[in-house]
């Protein structure tokens, strides 16, 4: 209405009172409205009107419609400036098509609107944004001045890329050109070199934080994600325990995620905490429970969610299920997957590897024909033919297992990887199909997919199950080619010569590890008494009654100092030691006895553990 008044009665309005009406109609009519009810005349009339209406398009995250207001605007042959041509690039990069990134590149190359710092920084940001780093150097280099936010552009464009070398290469670039550091090329810097795990170079851009004066609360996230990356996650906690002020939710989740990385596992859950529940959060901890087969912590972590209201949340929910699935809890996964309002792909792949994982492969499949009836709703990625397949192996079926492996590449179109090749050659091995299992590598080989080093360990393992000499030789000689240090591979090998009455290979084989100093890594299991998790491995003591299970220093939680750690170790070789000697001392009914330490490892931990909420 406003606008047929405009026309009809020729009002002539100054260009404030213009802009002050576009604000009102931008916010109440529907955009595609807006732009048609415009007439050519009038944006070559009020270019700046269009460039506020092009950014506000941008802004809200509509890069059509910007780009169609531009388009109108060159029909109109209107004398578009400098100011149109950035909110333009920056559609284009909400579009990520870079062949009309270049398309305005050329029209501000022709009208001369590219000469500018802030044009050509643009130019930079849109090239780098699009993963046209060529286009984007070449930009940067016919630069004349160079501020900080044109390198920012171009290093965020190496990270974005995967180029962590060529990012630190412009960080030194910048050093060079003594050009002043912001916190965002910090932050990059950081992320470089977690990337190419460089800790020195790290550590010396933490020392140029702290010499530079920056920001600590904007920094602190970023540093926690690098030692985390790096694997010091003691560092980590430093960088975090440093921090006097206030520490907002994003840093409690990196370091909550560092922990569950680098399976410290302890210090994640006591982190969380001291945090205010957030889905974030949460997720990262249960990673943790998943990984430990903590079921008592992840049964707290999910009361929490359902207090908090976090039950609608996918992301959290499918963490939950992989986390029952993991700790051998189906039924309560199965429950929990009913329950999901808004089921995708994760959340299907969670509940068909829960049943596969748990020895009930017929489970399984009959959960990927669900999903597939669900049609366009929710499609299979290349992980949900994964655990189909593996859940054929474990389970015997066969058939059922060659078909899934046939609808990976003509139904939906995905090509097999080395994972789906190894699964697959299992299941035929284990059915004593060895001619097919080596009919499907050389199909393998033939459609291009280089054989990995899980596929030569399936190829024994058939070869080994079957009685296949010559060729398991083969697959071993191709193992050792592949994987000559890593010890398991070697003790496989082994397994496998002394099967077959090769026991000069065998001697060979364990020389060949003396000599090298390798070690077949040890078994290893958790045990979880006041709150922390110890990782034992090899540990070999006289086992002890019961009541030498009293320990002699008393422990309290919250304790703090040396006896307090003295104590908890004590507590935790007592404990071990308790547990070698009911084993010890089972008659008969060792299941029984099994059972009956696991009650009384329930009773310890119940009495001892302390809530983390």
């Amino acid at each position: 209405m406003i606008l047929n008044f405009i026309r009809k009665t020729c009002f002539t309005l100054n260009l404030n009172h213009l802009s002050n009406i576009i604000a009102i109609i931008k916010h109440s009519l529907h955009h595609h409205t807006l732009t048609t009810n415009f007439s050519s005349s009038y944006f070559t009339r009020y270019i700046s009107q269009a460039n506020s209406l092009i950014l506000w398009h941008v802004r809200r995250g509509d890069p059509v419609s910007a780009w169609i207001l531009f388009h109108s605007l060159r029909r109109a042959r209107a004398d578009v400036d400098a100011y149109t041509f950035t909110s333009v690039l920056r559609a284009c990069t909400l579009l990520h098509i870079s062949q009309l990134g270049i398309q305005v590149h050329n029209q501000m190359v022709k009208t001369g609107a590219d000469s500018g710092t802030v044009a050509k920084t643009s130019l930079v940001d849109m090239y780098s944004k699009c993963g046209s780093l060529d286009e984007a150097v070449k930009v940067f280099d016919e630069m004349d001045q160079r501020d900080v936010v044109a390198w920012n552009a171009l290093l965020s464009g190496f990270l974005r890329c995967d180029l962590p070398v060529k990012a630190v290469g412009v960080l030194r670039a910048m050093g060079r050109e003594n050009v002043e550091l912001s916190e965002f090329t910090l932050c990059s810097a950081l992320k470089s070199c977690a990337s190419l795990k460089a800790l020195e170079l790290g550590r010396q851009v933490h020392g140029l934080v702290v010499c530079m004066g920056r920001d600590m609360v904007v920094l602190s996230t970023a540093l926690i994600d690098f030692y985390s990356n790096v694997g010091c996650v003691d560092d980590a906690l430093k960088v975090f325990c440093s921090l006097k002020g206030w520490k907002d939710d994003m840093m409690y989740n990196s370091l909550v995620s560092g922990c569950v990385r680098n399976r410290r596992y302890g210090e994640a859950f006591r982190v969380m905490g001291l945090v205010r529940p957030n889905v974030v959060a949460l997720t990262s901890a249960l990673v943790g429970c998943s990984e430990n087969l903590d079921l008592w912590a992840g049964k707290q972590m999910h009361s929490v969610a359902v207090r908090q209201g976090f039950t609608r949340e996918t992301q959290l929910c499918n963490a939950l299920l992989d986390m029952y699935a993991k700790c051998g809890k189906v039924s309560l996964a199965q429950s929990l997957f009913d329950g999901i309002c808004e089921k995708d792909v994760i959340s299907w792949t969670c509940m068909i590897d829960a049943y596969g994982r748990n020895g009930r492969g017929r489970e399984a499949v009959l959960m990927f024909q669900e999903m597939r009836k669900e049609g366009g709703k929710v499609l299979p990625n290349s992980v949900t033919f994964l655990s189909v397949l593996s859940a054929c192996g474990h389970s015997g079926l066969v058939e059922e297992g060659k078909k899934c492996f046939k609808l990976l590449r003509e139904k939906y179109g995905l090509e097999p990887d080395p994972e789906h090749y190894a699964c697959y050659i299992d299941i035929l091995g284990r059915a004593g199909n060895i001619e097919g299992v080596w009919s499907a590598y050389h199909n393998m080989v033939e459609q291009g997919t280089r054989p990995t080093a899980g596929i030569w360990v399936a190829l024994l393992n058939a070869c080994s199950l079957n009685q296949d000499v010559e060729r398991g030789e083969l697959a071993a000689k191709h193992l050792l080619q592949l994987e000559p240090n890593k010890s398991s591979y070697i003790v496989l090998v082994s397994n496998f010569y002394a099967a077959i009455g090769r026991w000069d290979r065998v001697d060979e084989l364990r020389r060949i590890m003396r000599t090298k100093g390798l070690v077949k890594e040890a078994g290893n299991s958790w045990i979880n008494v006041l709150g922390l998790n110890q990782h034992a491995r090899g540990l070999s003591l006289p086992p002890v009654p019961p009541q030498s299970l009293k320990p002699a220093v008393e422990v309290r939680r919250g304790k703090k100092g040396s006896g307090h750690q003295e104590g908890v170790h004590s507590l935790r070789l007592l404990y071990n030691r308790y547990l070698q000697w009911r084993f010890a001392n089972a008659k008969g009914h060792t299941t029984m006895k099994a059972q009956q330490v696991e009650s009384q490892r329930d009773r310890t931990r119940r009495g001892y553990l302390g809530r983390l909420f």
